[in-house]
């Protein structure tokens, strides 16, 4: 467990009330993290908001939407009342719920290697490989415990970002003793699974056959690049997507090291997803575009189409490949 600065646990102890929010298109980790830490402030007797800007795309975190406010009500009083934004560096990339948000007091908590914030109050470890074993520090520090509910949703956090532990090495040893205290607690390593892998819609599968079906070899196969077009989610709908058994399935071809998906969103915005496997930091490609993320896994949205986006990333990977 690490030791959480004077200056955020002051700051978790010093309002009535709390807006908790994450960043837009949310994922497990982000509203695990939320969801956790609102059930922990509530113990201590404060009052808390949830705020996302949506949209809740994947179907692992679907149930958990109606929780959440896309903005906070006009008649809601914000006095006494302090921010804090998880899994994301600052408070644009909360989206629109953010509006009316930017006078309040914040505290940062964040594990992506691209938060530079340096505020006392902030607690930011990229070290870490999920939000959600932050906010288990945070009640642990307070000399807590998680209860049942608060580790189930620290798991499933943490199982996301980590690809249900495919992602991590040897240099994670706290992770898995942080795991076993969330198992202690009543969190179950099987239904997390469950809840994260079953219910996929056959309309999944279908995508998933089509973007593999335009796979591209780049850098004598060392990169490999596919696409969901307009007309893809058109037919198979957001529900459809399941990038998580997509990258699975690419990362087993033999030779691989870095992935991009470009999805078009809009007639002229795209969002694009990278992986790597071992060496490459997707990431700080990802940050020349605009986006961010881990050295392993990171991401971005951006104007343009997939015609236009797809040359100018490969080109951007080229440094990594100098051999080729």
């Amino acid at each position: 467990m690490n030791t959480l600065s004077p200056e955020l646990k002051h700051f978790l102890e010093a309002y009535d009330q709390y807006v908790l929010a994450g960043h837009r298109e949310p994922d497990g980790d982000s509203i695990g993290s939320c969801l956790a830490l609102a059930s922990f402030l509530a113990r201590r007797g404060k009052k808390t908001i949830l705020l996302s800007s949506g949209p809740f795309k994947r179907p692992e975190i679907r149930e958990y939407e109606p929780l959440f406010l896309s903005h906070v009500p006009e008649t809601v009083s914000l006095e006494k009342t302090a921010l804090v934004v998880l899994d994301c560096s600052n408070i644009d990339r909360i989206g629109d719920a953010a509006e009316g948000l930017e006078a309040l007091p914040a505290a940062i908590i964040d594990h992506h290697a691209t938060n530079t914030a340096d505020n006392p109050v902030d607690y930011v470890n990229p070290a870490s490989p999920a939000t959600t074993i932050l906010v288990q520090d945070i009640i642990e520090s307070f000399g807590e415990k998680p209860s049942r509910e608060e580790a189930e949703l620290l798991l499933f956090g943490l199982c996301t970002d980590t690809g249900f532990f495919r992602h991590l090495d040897t240099s994670f040893p706290r992770t898995f003793e942080s795991t076993a205290r969330l198992v202690a607690a009543g969190a179950s390593p099987k239904e997390t699974f469950l809840h994260m892998n079953g219910g996929k819609s056959i309309e999944s599968r279908f995508l998933i056959s089509r973007i593999l079906s335009r796979l591209q070899r780049h850098y004598d196969g060392q990169m490999i690049v596919s696409w969901e077009t307009l007309e893809d989610t058109e037919a198979f709908g957001l529900e459809g997507r399941d990038s998580d058994s997509l990258y699975q399935l690419i990362q087993g071809i033999q030779g691989v090291e870095v992935i991009v998906i470009i999805r078009q969103e809009t007639a002229d915005n795209c969002t694009v997803g990278f992986r790597s496997l071992h060496r490459v930091n997707v990431s700080k490609v990802a940050q020349s575009f605009g986006g961010g993320g881990h050295k392993h896994a990171s991401g971005l949205s951006i104007p343009g189409t997939i015609e236009d986006l797809l040359p100018r990333i490969v080109e951007a990977f080229a440094p990594d490949f100098p051999e080729t």
